[in-house]
């Protein structure tokens, strides 16, 4: 079987870029990559790439530098996903939530001694932001 290394890309669709590009970058530190009213790919540690994409407007092939994004995606209501952080960074996080006005709506501990908070971004998709020990493998 040919090798497969990771996830490079997940994708959110948002009501408005500008608003949750700008929230990410706030809240999280994501650094954009490219961005306009249709598309905003933002860096996440690990050499991964957040993709937020206007709702309805990904139908359409969207023209980047270097090529064309396909068209034919999209997606309606709130979905998940999760950052890993240290557990050593687990109460610098929840205080940095707090003090940037985030409302966390849930904290978690695993059976493997991880421990999740629980948040959402502009458009209601859930965050979470976990340490190892939640899963087997991480």
């Amino acid at each position: 079987m040919p090798a497969l290394t990771g996830v490079l890309e997940t994708s959110l669709w948002v009501n408005d870029t500008q608003r949750s590009g700008d929230f990410y970058r706030r809240i999280l530190k994501f650094k954009t990559l490219v961005g306009d009213d249709r598309l905003c790919a933002l860096a996440v540690p690990g050499n991964q790439v957040l993709l937020l994409f206007k709702k309805g407007a990904s139908l359409e092939p969207i023209q980047r530098p270097g090529g064309t994004l396909p068209g034919g995606m999209d997606a309606t209501g709130r979905t998940h996903l999760t950052f890993a952080i240290p557990a050593k960074e687990y109460d610098n996080w929840k205080l940095w939530l707090t003090q940037n006005g985030i409302h966390i709506e849930s904290e978690m501990k695993w059976e493997r001694g991880g421990r999740s908070l629980y948040f959402r971004d502009p458009d209601e998709h859930s965050l979470e932001l976990a340490t190892p020990g939640t899963w087997e493998i991480y």
